[in-house]
Order: structure tokens, then C-alpha cells, then sequence
């Protein structure tokens, strides 16, 4: 499971559909996740990005700014939102199309990325999220900018 993480004053996820626009979800301070599924994927990734995505330490303490890096979304009272997006298991290492065989088809990557929500929602945070298989315009301000990547295939 993949994860690209940004730390956001806001973000927004729309949908543009042929008569209209639909916002599916919306935070201010927190984080956006762009979250891909691959095919080994399972309950013990779900966990691993989970524990990650709740506890990183990316926003400035307030006790002492001049720590930038030293609060998590949860103590810093954030918000996170959800958005699935299977392009993040592109393999590009040959020619220039991107080969998305490692990616897991979406009746198994839908249960773990719903997971992942529910996984998150338990621990307090609230979660917003993307629609699963739909074409999205996503708007945020990165704060820092903070950009992190997240690997459950590369823990150690």
C-alpha cells in the first residue's frame, strides 16, 4: 500500500459531472492522503499506513514553534482526507507508458481503502474522503510544503 501525504490548511475533492459539480469531501488543517492499493496487499498494510497516517509528526507545536515537525494530525486537532487513487502503483521504470500490474483490482482495493477510513475514524480523527473509481479534481494549499511518501512494502 501506498500513501502520498501532505500536510494542508485545506482541500477539497470534486466531481465533475456533465451538468454538474459535486463535492464529495472537504477538510481545513490536516491531511491529505492520496492512498493506492496493490495486489499483496492486505489487513496488515491497512495497519501499517494507518498507524503512520495518525501518527506522524508533521505540524509545528504549539508549546514551542520553532519545532515545526513535532505534532501529529490528531494532538494538532486535524482533519484527514481519503483519497483512493490506483495510479500510485504505476510501475514507470520501462518505456513511457506506466504498467499498472501491481495495482489491485477494485473489488479487493475498495474493502482496504475503506478500511483505512474506518481505521482512522476509530482512533477519533475525522475523515473525509474521494469516491472510489471516479474522476477527480482535488484543490489543497500544502503547508510547508510538507510532502511525505508512505510504503507498507518498505517498513525497514
Amino acid at each position: 500500500m501506498r500513501a502520498v501525504v501532505q500536510r494542508v490548511s485545506r482541500a477539497e475533492v470534486v466531481i465533475e459531472g456533465p451538468t454538474d459539480r459535486q463535492e464529495v469531501g472537504r477538510i481545513g488543517t490536516g491531511l491529505l492522503v492520496f492512498l493506492g492499493v496493490d495486489k499483496e496487499d492486505d489487513a496488515g498494510d491497512v495497519q501499517y499506513i494507518t498507524g503512520k497516517i495518525r501518527d506522524l509528526r508533521v505540524f509545528e507545536d504549539p508549546v514551542d514553534p520553532a519545532r515545526h515537525l513535532n505534532v501529529s494530525v490528531q494532538n494538532a486537532g486535524g482533519s484527514v482526507l481519503v483519497v483512493p487513487e490506483f495510479t500510485l502503483a504505476a510501475d514507470c521504470r520501462k518505456g513511457r507508458r506506466p504498467s499498472f500490474d501491481r495495482a489491485a483490482a477494485p473489488p479487493v482495493a475498495r474493502p482496504l481503502v475503506d478500511e483505512v477510513v474506518r481505521e482512522l475514524r476509530r482512533s477519533g480523527l475525522s475523515v473525509e474522503t474521494g469516491e472510489f473509481q471516479a474522476t477527480m479534481s482535488v484543490s489543497l494549499v500544502n503547508e510547508g510544503p510538507v510532502t511525505l511518501l508512505l510504503d507498507s512494502r518498505r517498513t525497514f
